[in-house]
């Protein structure tokens, strides 16, 4: 888990809270995770934490800068610890398998997006959907049960 994340949540005026805690533990400890397996993970020793406090709390650790989110699927966003390497997501649509590459991959991308049309991106929070090495020369019909 980051080093001083207590400090960091003092600074921009929140308290530290075992809920807060417990979240962010699950976050490090699960890595590409839904509120919903966050709210699992933290039950497991806090039975009385709900889904919205998981969410609330979230957007606490979202907004001091200790996790960020990525829209992996069609669900809830899943969060990651800020203190990993920026990444995207490569997502594959038949087996359901989520793999990371390095964020710079994309620079030549990002630098067209900057020199051409003047945007400036966050590809942190970019997933890229396809098919996986294992899948990419099956067919549909091939998977026995669609896992998204």
């Amino acid at each position: 888990m980051s080093d001083g994340w207590e400090v960091r949540l003092r600074e921009r005026g929140y308290r530290v809270t075992p809920q807060r805690q417990l979240v962010l533990e699950a976050v490090d400890r699960l890595r590409h995770v839904t509120p919903e397996e966050i709210l699992l993970e933290v039950q497991s020793t806090a039975s009385g934490v709900n889904l919205s406090t998981v969410y609330r709390t979230l957007e606490v650790l979202e907004a001091v800068g200790l996790v960020t989110h990525a829209h992996i699927g069609h669900g809830a966003p899943t969060y990651h610890a800020v203190d990993e390497h920026v990444h995207i997501h490569l997502v594959c649509d038949m087996c359901g398998s989520v793999s990371s590459i390095p964020a710079a991959v994309a620079d030549p991308f990002i630098g067209e997006l900057d020199s051409s049309y003047g945007f400036s991106t966050d590809i942190s929070h970019v997933s890229i959907h396809g098919r996986c090495l294992s899948c990419r020369d099956r067919m549909p019909e091939d998977i026995e049960e669609d896992p998204l």
